[in-house]
Protein backbone atom coordinates (compact mmCIF):
# COMPACT_ATOMS: atom_id res chain seq x y z
CA UNK A 1 0.00 0.00 0.00
CA UNK A 2 1.41 3.39 -0.93
CA UNK A 3 1.33 6.54 1.14
CA UNK A 4 -2.14 7.44 -0.11
CA UNK A 5 -3.47 3.97 0.73
CA UNK A 6 -4.07 3.10 -2.92
CA UNK A 7 -3.68 -0.59 -3.76
CA UNK A 8 -5.46 -0.25 -7.10
CA UNK A 9 -3.40 -1.49 -10.03
CA UNK A 10 -3.84 -0.78 -13.72
CA UNK A 11 -2.72 -3.69 -15.92
CA UNK A 12 -2.32 -2.84 -19.62
CA UNK A 13 -1.78 -6.13 -21.47
CA UNK A 14 -3.15 -7.22 -24.85
CA UNK A 15 -2.57 -10.95 -24.30
CA UNK A 16 -5.98 -11.63 -22.77
CA UNK A 17 -5.13 -15.01 -21.23
CA UNK A 18 -2.05 -13.56 -19.55
CA UNK A 19 -3.98 -10.48 -18.43
CA UNK A 20 -6.75 -12.64 -16.94
CA UNK A 21 -4.24 -14.89 -15.18
CA UNK A 22 -2.32 -11.94 -13.73
CA UNK A 23 -5.54 -10.25 -12.64
CA UNK A 24 -6.69 -13.34 -10.73
CA UNK A 25 -3.29 -13.80 -9.12
CA UNK A 26 -2.93 -10.14 -8.10
CA UNK A 27 -6.45 -10.01 -6.72
CA UNK A 28 -5.63 -13.11 -4.66
CA UNK A 29 -2.73 -11.06 -3.26
CA UNK A 30 -5.18 -8.40 -2.09
CA UNK A 31 -4.92 -5.89 -4.94
CA UNK A 32 -7.78 -4.32 -6.86
CA UNK A 33 -6.93 -4.71 -10.54
CA UNK A 34 -8.29 -2.80 -13.52
CA UNK A 35 -7.40 -4.32 -16.92
CA UNK A 36 -7.04 -2.66 -20.31
CA UNK A 37 -6.34 -4.80 -23.39
CA UNK A 38 -5.00 -2.06 -25.64
CA UNK A 39 -2.84 1.01 -25.26
CA UNK A 40 -5.50 3.61 -26.05
CA UNK A 41 -7.94 2.43 -23.38
CA UNK A 42 -5.05 1.92 -20.95
CA UNK A 43 -3.87 5.49 -21.43
CA UNK A 44 -7.44 6.75 -20.96
CA UNK A 45 -7.86 4.81 -17.70
CA UNK A 46 -4.48 6.05 -16.43
CA UNK A 47 -5.55 9.63 -17.08
CA UNK A 48 -9.05 9.33 -15.65
CA UNK A 49 -8.51 7.21 -12.53
CA UNK A 50 -6.05 6.98 -9.64
CA UNK A 51 -3.82 3.92 -9.30
CA UNK A 52 -1.03 2.90 -6.97
CA UNK A 53 1.00 1.29 -9.77
CA UNK A 54 0.57 0.98 -13.55
CA UNK A 55 1.83 -2.29 -15.12
CA UNK A 56 2.13 -1.99 -18.89
CA UNK A 57 3.34 -4.21 -21.70
CA UNK A 58 5.45 -2.47 -24.34
CA UNK A 59 3.99 -3.96 -27.52
CA UNK A 60 0.34 -2.88 -27.47
CA UNK A 61 -2.26 -2.11 -30.14
CA UNK A 62 -3.22 1.55 -30.38
CA UNK A 63 -0.56 3.21 -28.24
CA UNK A 64 2.57 1.34 -27.19
CA UNK A 65 3.89 1.20 -23.65
CA UNK A 66 6.72 3.65 -24.32
CA UNK A 67 4.26 6.30 -25.53
CA UNK A 68 1.88 5.67 -22.62
CA UNK A 69 4.72 6.26 -20.18
CA UNK A 70 6.01 9.31 -22.06
CA UNK A 71 2.55 10.92 -22.35
CA UNK A 72 1.79 10.43 -18.65
CA UNK A 73 5.12 11.87 -17.54
CA UNK A 74 4.74 14.88 -19.85
CA UNK A 75 1.31 15.53 -18.33
CA UNK A 76 2.68 15.44 -14.79
CA UNK A 77 1.34 11.99 -13.83
CA UNK A 78 3.88 10.49 -11.38
CA UNK A 79 2.20 7.13 -10.73
CA UNK A 80 4.90 4.41 -10.57
CA UNK A 81 5.07 2.44 -13.83
CA UNK A 82 6.35 -1.13 -14.18
CA UNK A 83 7.05 -2.01 -17.80
CA UNK A 84 6.76 -5.58 -19.13
CA UNK A 85 9.21 -6.28 -21.96
CA UNK A 86 8.91 -9.24 -24.32
CA UNK A 87 12.55 -9.09 -25.36
CA UNK A 88 15.81 -9.53 -23.49
CA UNK A 89 17.42 -6.60 -25.28
CA UNK A 90 19.04 -3.88 -23.22
CA UNK A 91 17.63 -1.26 -25.59
CA UNK A 92 14.01 -2.02 -24.58
CA UNK A 93 14.92 -1.77 -20.91
CA UNK A 94 16.89 1.42 -21.45
CA UNK A 95 14.08 3.05 -23.45
CA UNK A 96 11.55 2.05 -20.79
CA UNK A 97 13.58 3.85 -18.14
CA UNK A 98 14.34 6.81 -20.41
CA UNK A 99 10.63 7.42 -21.03
CA UNK A 100 9.97 7.55 -17.30
CA UNK A 101 9.26 3.96 -16.21
CA UNK A 102 10.27 3.13 -12.63
CA UNK A 103 11.01 -0.57 -13.17
CA UNK A 104 10.77 -3.33 -15.77
CA UNK A 105 10.43 -7.11 -16.03
CA UNK A 106 11.31 -9.27 -19.03
CA UNK A 107 8.82 -11.95 -20.12
CA UNK A 108 8.57 -14.69 -19.06
CA UNK A 109 8.80 -13.58 -15.44
CA UNK A 110 8.13 -15.08 -12.04
CA UNK A 111 4.78 -14.05 -10.55
CA UNK A 112 6.44 -13.91 -7.13
CA UNK A 113 9.00 -11.43 -8.48
CA UNK A 114 6.23 -9.36 -10.10
CA UNK A 115 4.38 -9.06 -6.79
CA UNK A 116 7.61 -8.15 -4.99
CA UNK A 117 8.36 -5.41 -7.54
CA UNK A 118 4.82 -4.03 -7.25
CA UNK A 119 5.01 -3.93 -3.46
CA UNK A 120 8.39 -2.17 -3.66
CA UNK A 121 6.92 0.50 -5.94
CA UNK A 122 3.93 0.95 -3.64
CA UNK A 123 6.23 1.43 -0.66
CA UNK A 124 8.17 4.00 -2.62
CA UNK A 125 4.96 5.67 -3.75
CA UNK A 126 4.66 8.15 -6.56
CA UNK A 127 7.81 10.09 -7.19
CA UNK A 128 8.00 13.35 -5.31
CA UNK A 129 6.24 16.00 -7.31
CA UNK A 130 8.60 18.59 -8.77
CA UNK A 131 8.71 22.11 -7.36
CA UNK A 132 7.59 23.34 -10.79
CA UNK A 133 4.52 21.74 -12.35
CA UNK A 134 4.20 21.88 -16.13
CA UNK A 135 1.04 21.03 -18.07
CA UNK A 136 1.03 22.05 -21.72
CA UNK A 137 2.26 25.66 -21.77
CA UNK A 138 1.18 26.20 -18.17
CA UNK A 139 3.87 26.22 -15.49
CA UNK A 140 3.43 26.66 -11.76
CA UNK A 141 6.30 27.25 -9.32
CA UNK A 142 5.24 26.16 -5.85
CA UNK A 143 8.23 27.61 -4.01
CA UNK A 144 8.00 31.03 -5.66
CA UNK A 145 4.17 30.94 -5.69
CA UNK A 146 4.12 32.09 -9.32
CA UNK A 147 2.42 30.82 -12.46
CA UNK A 148 2.81 31.38 -16.20
CA UNK A 149 0.91 30.71 -19.41
CA UNK A 150 3.78 30.42 -21.86
CA UNK A 151 6.02 33.41 -21.15
CA UNK A 152 3.20 35.48 -19.62
CA UNK A 153 2.95 35.50 -15.83
CA UNK A 154 -0.57 35.09 -14.44
CA UNK A 155 -1.29 36.75 -11.09
CA UNK A 156 -3.28 34.51 -8.75
CA UNK A 157 -4.63 34.92 -5.24
CA UNK A 158 -3.49 32.32 -2.68
CA UNK A 159 -6.79 30.40 -3.01
CA UNK A 160 -6.69 30.51 -6.81
CA UNK A 161 -3.08 29.30 -6.69
CA UNK A 162 -4.03 26.33 -4.46
CA UNK A 163 -6.86 25.38 -6.79
CA UNK A 164 -4.62 25.64 -9.86
CA UNK A 165 -1.95 23.58 -8.09
CA UNK A 166 -4.50 20.80 -7.51
CA UNK A 167 -5.75 20.84 -11.11
CA UNK A 168 -2.21 20.84 -12.52
CA UNK A 169 -1.12 18.01 -10.25
CA UNK A 170 -3.82 15.77 -11.80
CA UNK A 171 -4.04 16.78 -15.47
CA UNK A 172 -6.74 15.02 -17.45
CA UNK A 173 -8.43 13.67 -14.33
CA UNK A 174 -12.01 14.56 -13.44
CA UNK A 175 -12.05 16.04 -9.94
CA UNK A 176 -15.33 16.15 -8.02
CA UNK A 177 -16.36 19.47 -6.48
CA UNK A 178 -16.46 17.87 -3.04
CA UNK A 179 -12.91 16.53 -3.42
CA UNK A 180 -11.68 19.95 -4.56
CA UNK A 181 -13.40 21.54 -1.59
CA UNK A 182 -11.76 19.06 0.80
CA UNK A 183 -8.27 19.74 -0.52
CA UNK A 184 -8.32 23.48 -1.20
CA UNK A 185 -10.53 24.90 1.56
CA UNK A 186 -10.02 24.69 5.31
CA UNK A 187 -12.19 22.39 7.44
CA UNK A 188 -13.78 25.32 9.23
CA UNK A 189 -14.94 26.90 5.97
CA UNK A 190 -18.68 27.00 5.26
CA UNK A 191 -18.52 23.99 2.94
CA UNK A 192 -20.74 25.05 0.07
CA UNK A 193 -19.58 23.30 -3.15
CA UNK A 194 -20.77 26.31 -5.15
CA UNK A 195 -17.67 28.21 -4.02
CA UNK A 196 -15.64 25.85 -6.22
CA UNK A 197 -17.63 26.96 -9.26
CA UNK A 198 -17.00 30.59 -8.36
CA UNK A 199 -13.23 30.11 -8.14
CA UNK A 200 -13.10 28.04 -11.31
CA UNK A 201 -14.72 31.05 -12.99
CA UNK A 202 -12.01 33.30 -11.56
CA UNK A 203 -9.30 31.00 -12.91
CA UNK A 204 -10.86 30.75 -16.36
CA UNK A 205 -10.90 34.54 -16.64
CA UNK A 206 -7.20 34.65 -15.80
CA UNK A 207 -5.73 31.44 -17.19
CA UNK A 208 -7.86 30.62 -20.24
CA UNK A 209 -9.92 33.47 -21.67
CA UNK A 210 -7.10 36.02 -22.27
CA UNK A 211 -5.21 33.33 -24.21
CA UNK A 212 -8.14 31.90 -26.17
CA UNK A 213 -7.96 28.59 -24.31
CA UNK A 214 -10.43 26.22 -22.63
CA UNK A 215 -8.05 24.14 -20.53
CA UNK A 216 -10.24 24.16 -17.41
CA UNK A 217 -13.19 22.04 -18.48
CA UNK A 218 -16.48 21.19 -16.81
CA UNK A 219 -17.24 17.49 -16.41
CA UNK A 220 -21.03 17.23 -16.20
CA UNK A 221 -22.31 15.72 -13.01
CA UNK A 222 -18.83 15.47 -11.52
CA UNK A 223 -16.74 18.62 -11.40
CA UNK A 224 -13.74 19.85 -13.40
CA UNK A 225 -10.58 18.74 -15.13
CA UNK A 226 -7.54 20.43 -16.65
CA UNK A 227 -6.66 19.48 -20.23
CA UNK A 228 -3.06 20.08 -21.25
CA UNK A 229 -3.96 21.44 -24.68
CA UNK A 230 -7.46 22.82 -24.20
CA UNK A 231 -8.08 24.81 -27.35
Amino acid sequence: MDASGCTRLLLIEDEKKLASSLQRGLEAEGFEVEVANDGSSGLWKAREEEFGVIISDIMLPGVNGFKICSFLRQEGNRTPILMLTAKDGDLDEAEALDTGADDYLSKPFSFVVLVARIRALLRRGAAERPAVLEVGDLSLDRSAHRMWRGSTEVELTPREFSLMDLLMSRPGQALAKRDILDQVWDDDFDRDPNIVEVYVGYLRRKVDEPFGRQAIQTVRGIGYRLEAHGG
